[in-house]
């Protein structure tokens, strides 16, 4: 099964959902803008990570991670 993810208009979005409809095509209407409280909470952890100075650049990540494989 495959997911689309559109942005209609207001207009686009009555046509979609009787098209939709009129081929019985199951959709789920998500009108939530916000992100999950955990991911908000995350970002905040990485912030205050990054002010602290605990944080690494990618160039030292690739220097004590090297890729295997010549990649």
């Amino acid at each position: 099964m495959a997911t689309y993810v559109i942005y209609p208009t207001d207009e686009q979005e009555k046509f979609m959902k009787a098209f939709l409809e009129a081929l019985e095509i199951s959709f789920v209407k998500d009108d939530e803008d916000d992100l999950p409280q955990h991911v908000i909470d995350g970002i905040a952890k990485g912030q205050a990570d990054i002010e602290a100075g605990r944080f690494v650049t990618l160039e030292e990540f690739k220097k004590k991670f090297p890729v295997k494989g010549g990649q």
